[in-house]
């Protein structure tokens, strides 16, 4: 059965860093593109970045344009998020996601890694 399972999360000052990771089993990782998504409290998802199936593509929301990066792994079946100057604005539950082209995927979510961004 599919699974992705994220990691990386954690509590992080205003200007910090965070690496998350996703791994993921049960399907064939290379010939699908990977997103992921937030969900901040009291709010409903938002599609954060993209990467397709061979990791040449990429596409970000404006909101995190320039700050956070994507990348995978083929080779590990592990997909990665750098987040760099982070925000209060970017606390959320991140999510790793099947598919996911500009918009929130409607295909398979892991459990999420939360990410809070405070001093």
């Amino acid at each position: 059965q599919v699974q992705l399972v994220e990691s990386g999360g954690g509590l992080v000052q205003p200007g910090g860093s965070l690496r998350l990771s996703c791994a993921a089993s049960g399907f064939t990782f290379s010939s699908y593109y990977m997103s992921w998504v937030r969900q901040a409290p009291g709010k409903g998802p938002e599609w954060v970045p993209a990467i397709n199936n061979g990791g040449g593509s990429t596409r970000y929301a404006d909101s995190v344009k320039g700050r956070f990066t994507i990348s995978r792994d083929n080779a590990k079946n592990t997909l990665y998020l750098q987040m760099n100057s982070l925000k209060p604005e970017d606390t959320a539950l991140y999510y790793c996601a099947r598919g996911g082209w500009g918009a929130v995927s409607e295909d398979y979510w892991g459990q999420g890694t939360q990410v809070t961004v405070s001093s």
